[in-house]
């Protein structure tokens, strides 16, 4: 087919193709962008010296090409959908298969976690067991502590298993060359001093002190009782003897009144010291 123009309607006036350029063809890329839109592209031909029948005939060759590779694009789609098809055939046994293997898995899966679950039960009870050992050490130490003590406390005050007193005298070297204004002539008038009773009364504390902390439901603090109980009494009873030589001294011994007094609360027995000392307001000068 001839690609012509006609200028008016002379026929001398019509020109031969063969002096015109040839179009190029349309590219398959002019119609793949983004924002193709028929208007424009069609108002960029204007320069390319072909008849409107030529660019029709043209646009329409391109459409049938693309139906065609459409159509071919649909068929060859079509053919691997229905070999698709085949390779699926049978597989409700390939599922079945899959379906074992996942509840034999899950069965494992369990016995681990049943496993495991046993194993978290022994680590607990071993931690709890291995807590109350360490609880019950404490406890064990803290009975030999008081065991100690009350022994001690025994021998510094001179008491006998049998609960009586070994005799006056025979304090420890160490107790009897400590200060805190003892002085020997002190010690052969008073027999005891306010130091070493201060010393008794807070051995006497920290052992009351360790019954709290154990529990005095104990049963070894339970048979201890009576022990620390003649503790308790022998302690006052010298506190008593010491107060009431302190009251005698008058004067001369007011510190050491008011520092018997100062143990006399801190052993919680004020309303001992009280009931000396109105024994004593009591009696005739």
């Amino acid at each position: 087919m001839s690609n012509r123009f006609y200028f008016g309607d002379d026929d001398s006036s019509a020109s031969s193709d063969d002096n015109l350029p040839y179009p190029k063809p349309l590219t398959r890329a002019s119609f793949l962008t983004p924002d193709f839109d028929p208007t424009t592209f069609l108002s960029s031909l204007r320069n390319r010296h072909q008849t409107l029948e030529d660019l029709r005939t043209e646009l329409r060759t391109r459409s049938q090409d693309l139906n065609k590779e459409l159509l071919d694009l649909v068929n060859e789609n079509y053919h691997d959908f229905l070999s698709l098809g085949s390779s699926l055939k049978g597989g409700d046994e390939k599922v079945e298969e899959v379906r074992l293997g996942l509840l034999g898995f899950k069965r494992e899966v369990e016995g681990l976690r049943g496993k495991v679950d046993g194993r978290r039960g022994e680590v607990e009870g071993l931690v709890g067991e291995r807590k109350r050992i360490r609880e019950q050490i404490q406890v064990g130490r803290r009975l030999l502590e008081v065991e100690t003590r009350i022994g001690e406390l025994e021998e510094r005050l001179m008491l006998a298993p049998n609960g009586e007193r070994k005799g006056e005298g025979g304090e420890e070297e160490d107790d009897i060359s400590e200060s805190e204004g003892e002085s020997e002539e002190e010690e052969e008038n008073t027999g005891i001093t306010v130091p070493r009773l201060r010393r008794h009364m807070e051995q006497y504390m920290c052992i009351r002190q360790l019954f709290e902390k154990i529990g005095d439901d104990h049963p070894f603090l339970v048979k201890q009782e009576e022990r620390v109980l003649r503790l308790k009494q022998t302690l006052l009873l010298d506190l008593n003897s010491a107060l009431k030589q302190a009251i005698a001294g008058g004067e001369d011994m007011r510190e050491d009144l008011l520092k018997l007094l100062g143990i006399y609360k801190q052993m919680g027995q004020a309303h001992e010291a009280m009931n000396v000392l109105k024994e004593s307001k009591g009696r005739p000068g």
